[in-house]
């Protein structure tokens, strides 16, 4: 069994990073990246945001510092995990962010903050996902040998391509990309119920597993507002709209000042 890291600076137990903790903040925007990544996908927002946001971002077991633990098998279990560990933050105002994977993940705790803590985010930000119920159209990269995967992968724009120069390197992430595909590609909701807090959905205009039309959909799983935002780019324009993306996500939440 490969030894736990030590834990990351700044750290809230073994599930949070906070890039750049604030002392007082009016709200935490917290982010959970898709699979196969981590927290550090975000590392670059917490500058971006108001100096009175402070950014929380979810790291799941089975990657960089939480590498010696087993990666999450079910959603229940991933959510369940990111509640508990988000449940002390609750005393101040949050919204949630999630991409590809995350977006699902962060509808499921949306869920568990709003039943079993008796807590309401501010927003709920979802991107680059269909909404849970809704079909999904690729179901079998976990499947795939190592290769498939990452060729697969590779298509989605998911995959850096010094990542699979490094021999090294590339052995240590695929556990983790092949264990959250698998979460996601499995996973199947007995019930898409709505939250109750007002959702965006983002997405790119030519992304090759989310049409717009699917993401559109997201409005079905809110009693709240509902706005969809399309952006150049495909699955991950996320990278190149991250400042389009931030200045939204302020102005709904209205984090000017």
């Amino acid at each position: 069994m490969i030894p736990t890291a030590s834990p990351a600076p700044n750290s809230v137990g073994r599930w949070l990073r906070r890039p750049r903790p604030v002392a007082d903040p009016r709200l935490r925007l917290v982010c959970l990246p898709h699979a196969g990544g981590t927290a550090g996908a975000f590392h670059s927002w917490a500058t971006a945001l108001p100096a009175h946001v402070e950014l929380v971002a979810v790291q799941y077991p089975g990657r960089q510092d939480r590498l010696g633990e087993p990666c999450a098998t079910g959603m229940a279990e991933l959510a369940d995990g990111v509640a508990q560990a988000l449940s002390p933050l609750l005393g101040r105002a949050l919204a949630l962010f999630g991409h590809s994977m995350g977006a699902a993940l962060a509808y499921e705790v949306t869920l568990r903050l709003e039943t079993l803590y008796r807590a309401r985010p501010r927003h709920l930000f979802v991107s680059g996902h269909a909404p849970p119920g809704f079909p999904r159209r690729s179901r079998d990269l976990h499947a795939r040998g190592d290769a498939a995967m990452v060729e697969g992968l590779f298509a989605l724009g998911g995959m850096d391509e010094a990542l699979t120069a490094d021999p090294d390197l590339l052995p240590l992430l695929l556990p983790s990309l092949r264990g959250d595909l698998k979460l996601i590609e499995t996973y199947r909701p007995t019930e898409a119920r709505p939250v109750g807090v007002p959702v965006t959905a983002y997405v790119g205009d030519s992304d090759p597993g989310v049409p717009v039309s699917d993401a559109a959909a997201w409005r079905d799983r809110t009693s709240g507002d509902f706005d969809l935002r399309v952006f150049p780019g495909g699955h991950f324009y996320l990278v190149q709209q991250e400042a389009g993306i931030i200045e939204d996500i302020a102005a709904r939440l209205d984090l000017a000042g």
